[in-house]
């Protein structure tokens, strides 16, 4: 009879405890797939980012922004070693701009460091508009491919002779990056043309794009009224004078005037600077290789790059020349 007992004594107290075990276990997976997403990566560093489309300015923990800069600028099935290299371009950037501003008088600096213009900063997403961009499905599992790339280099930047570089990036070269002389006149050592081959695999590196004469004429002349250009054979007189060593377009006559390609991948919104022209059934054809400026690091490049096994280590020395990967602690 006693052991009967003790059994029933047993068995009671299995059950009372299960429901206790269970709601444990539940909850330790939760925090388990959460934990990466929730636990933030605060530095005490702060960066006050104006937001394009309203105009509101959002003073953020710096690695925090960088993960909605990351989330922003690159596509999260990415490779991790891209997101990485990603997320170090992007805090260098943001750092250059801080230091920049540091530099100015009091009174000429702007109340934010940054924007989220892409045109003249870096994209930016929050939590909400992540959540909207990848849906409930993927959210979780993109967001925390990107929280692990920004804190597997927290604080890292690169440095060229002991100074943060301009780590500027775009999305797919035309199978070769051009240098910051070549678009901007600007020297820098380490902005050199060099090989992204792979990027020919991108699904945006070629484009195609078309014009009547009247469109074409419309846009260039709203653009430049003291353009002078006949309505006839306009196709005739738009000629390409001169290519950089990397292909892209560095000098075009249209009509009277003499522009850069990038001026005129601007006015047209091509989708680079690196195009040909040709003309059929009566319209004028612009075929474009790459996507953006072309300079420094090619997002479809870096990704490719992993694909093969390179470190986001490698991937940056290879469109940063010369660079240095350090903590951005000593340059704060």
């Amino acid at each position: 009879m006693k052991k009967i007992g003790t059994v029933f004594l047993a068995i009671f107290l299995i059950l009372l405890l299960l429901p206790v075990v269970v709601t444990f276990s539940l909850k330790k997976d939760v925090t388990q797939v959460e934990e990466p997403i929730t636990e933030p990566l605060a530095t005490g560093n702060m960066i006050k980012v104006q937001k394009k489309e309203t105009g509101e300015i959002l003073t953020l923990d710096f690695e925090e922004y960088i993960k909605g800069v990351v989330a922003a600028e690159m596509p999260a099935s990415f490779e991790e070693e891209a997101l990485k290299a990603q997320a170090v371009a992007a805090r260098t950037y943001a750092l250059r701009r801080i230091l920049e501003q540091k530099a100015q008088p009091v009174e000429t600096r702007p109340s934010y460091h940054i924007t989220t213009d892409f045109r003249t900063g870096q994209s930016y997403l929050t939590m909400e508009e992540l959540k909207k961009k990848w849906g409930d499905t993927n959210f979780y599992t993109y967001y925390e491919k990107v929280v692990k790339a920004v804190a597997a280099t927290k604080g890292e930047i690169m440095v060229y002779e002991e100074e943060p570089i301009e780590a500027v990036f775009h999305s797919t070269s035309a199978g070769v990056t051009q240098s910051a002389q070549d678009l901007w006149s600007l020297e820098l050592p380490y902005l050199q043309s060099v090989d992204s081959l792979e990027d020919v695999q991108a699904p945006s590196f070629l484009q195609r794009i078309e014009f009547t004469p009247e469109e074409f004429l419309q846009k260039i002349t709203q653009a430049m009224p003291e353009m002078v250009i006949g309505k006839e054979e306009v196709g005739k007189q738009i000629q390409i004078i001169e290519r950089n060593p990397a292909g892209y377009v560095k000098q075009v006559q249209i009509g009277n005037q003499i522009l850069t390609g990038q001026d005129l991948r601007n006015i047209l919104e091509l989708a680079s600077n690196h195009f040909i022209l040709e003309e059929e059934e009566g319209k004028l054809i612009f075929i474009t290789q790459g996507y953006g400026h072309g300079v420094g690091m090619s997002q479809y490049g870096a990704h490719f790059m992993a694909q093969k096994g390179k470190t986001y280590k490698e991937i940056l020395q290879h469109y940063y020349q010369g660079i240095q990967i350090e903590k951005m602690k000593k340059y704060e």
